[in-house]
């Protein structure tokens, strides 16, 4: 079986509909896209449909679609979607429901047009395919016929800022779609699966007129160049390629909404600050004794493989798994619920945490940049660890994960559900995860599981499988 933090789009249906790229968007960095709106089909109307699964810090605000000034639509510092309008001077509305699953891929649909007599028609959001009008908080509606600067001849634009700097973006966003003149529903873009209840996305690139400053980010290629190969390329038709701010190649990923995959979790931490998608994590400059971080992705069946790029401070950090009852911010030597290494400065030991703490000396010492590679066979209830591609049992002879021999641990209770796990034995640690989806650290040779999935430093082990929602729902 699979763990999973609960919320919205969080373990993906099987859609007949695959989109393949995101965009991760890191807060740290100001990272954006950005353009100028032109003449408009209608500038009192419009629509932005996109998919978007948090990676920021809970209590920032961050901008989705700003067009300069204090105008945007926004993930408000209380955790709810809000958007200004008319330049900040007009008011604001902001809808009642908390979005902070970190874990889950949220669709959100803003449908704008002013022109409505009726003035709750005038603004309409669409959550996972729901309209909701529940209100938190508001100070008007639009005032009818209003043009603001949503989509305003000659106002500059911009996804992840309102002005290319302030109120930035953590996370990733995917299917981009800004539609000039046409009020769509959230049903135009998505729908329920029969199944599973889950909100799915649909094509709908023909079913929709775009209109003259309309756009659609795909995220197909991965230049940093305004046009069509670059992150902001707008596949719609219309060529409006967008700019491309403080974002790189590695920031194309494939965690989607479609196939979610593993990050780190910052609901589940302890004095760490997360960063770049929720896949690199910085230990505090005066950490706690046994500061940690576990995933968003538990398993008790199955096979499954990441990487852990450790440096900073003296030696790398602590990696492993540990089971989902394990409390977070304490010392946890001799607690049950973590199988993990960890370098003893001059001698590399183990540390199994089941009730009681033994430690082995056999295995290599890693050292600051290698990359410690996890293969977790859940159904045999093994762990094998490596370094930098070569396997090693606690006694230092090499391990085969494929062969299933000389496993680092085994008799893991898999009656839990284990995660993958970091924990810090120093100050300014920084622990730079490869789930496979979203890497924080630059692959060079670039291997994928046997269904395609991830994108790896080192070859997956046979058998072994990327942890997200399309490998879960086959092995896990």
């Amino acid at each position: 079986m699979a763990f999973l933090v609960g919320g919205a789009n969080s373990a993906a249906a099987d859609t007949g509909y695959d989109i393949e790229n995101s965009c991760r968007f890191d807060e740290a960095s100001d990272a954006s896209l950005g353009g100028t709106f032109g003449t408009p089909t209608e500038a009192k109307a419009f629509t932005l449909s996109m998919w978007f699964k948090r990676a920021g810090m809970m209590g920032t605000i961050q901008t989705l679609l700003g067009p300069g000034s204090l105008e945007g639509i926004t993930l408000w510092s209380d955790e709810k979607m809000t958007m200004y309008w008319d330049n900040g001077n007009g008011g604001f509305i902001n809808w009642a429901p908390l979005l902070r699953d970190h874990s889950a891929w949220y669709h959100f649909v803003i449908a704008q047009d002013t022109a409505q007599g009726t003035d709750t028609n005038r603004v309409k959001f669409y959550l996972n395919g729901t309209q909701i009008t529940t209100l938190s908080n508001q100070t008007s509606w639009p005032a009818q016929d209003l043009v603001g600067g949503f989509n305003e001849d000659g106002q500059a634009f911009y996804i992840s800022t309102y002005n290319a700097s302030a109120r930035p973006v953590g996370g990733y966003c995917a299917e981009v779609a800004f539609i000039d003149g046409l009020q769509y529903a959230a049903s135009v873009f998505g729908e329920t699966d029969e199944d599973s209840g889950i909100w799915k996305p649909k094509e709908f690139k023909d079913d929709v007129t775009f209109g003259n400053n309309g756009f659609y980010l795909e995220f197909k290629q991965s230049g940093v160049g305004t046009n069509a190969s670059g992150l902001g390329a707008d596949t719609s038709g219309n060529d409006n390629h967008l700019a491309v701010s403080n974002l790189a190649a590695i920031d194309q990923c494939t965690d989607t909404p479609t196939n979610n995959f593993c990050t780190m979790n910052p609901l589940s931490k302890d004095e760490m600050t997360f960063s770049e998608g929720n896949c690199k994590v910085v230990t505090a400059s005066d950490p706690r004794t046994d500061d940690n971080a576990r995933g968003t992705m538990g398993v008790s069946s199955g096979k499954w493989y990441w990487e852990v790029k450790g440096s900073g401070g003296t030696v790398p950090v602590v990696a492993g798994i540990c089971f989902d009852e394990l409390k977070m911010g304490s010392d946890l030597s001799g607690l049950t619920g973590v199988y993990a290494i960890q370098n003893a400065a001059t001698t590399y030991a183990y540390r199994r945490e089941n009730g009681t703490t033994a430690e082995t000396a056999g295995f290599p010492n890693p050292v600051n940049d290698d990359i410690i590679n996890l293969a977790f066979d859940a159904d045999n209830a093994k762990l094998y660890i490596g370094i930098n591609g070569s396997y090693y049992s606690q006694d230092g002879s090499a391990g085969d994960p494929a062969g299933g021999s000389n496993e680092t641990y085994a008799s893991i209770d898999t009656s839990y559900f284990w995660l993958p796990w970091i924990e810090s034995r120093g100050a300014s640690q920084l622990a730079e995860m490869n789930f496979g989806g979203s890497p924080a650290f630059t692959v060079s040779s670039g291997n994928a599981d046997a269904n395609g999935y991830g994108n790896f430093e080192y070859a997956v082990p046979s058998g072994y499988y990327a942890l997200c929602t399309k490998n879960l729902a086959e092995y896990g």
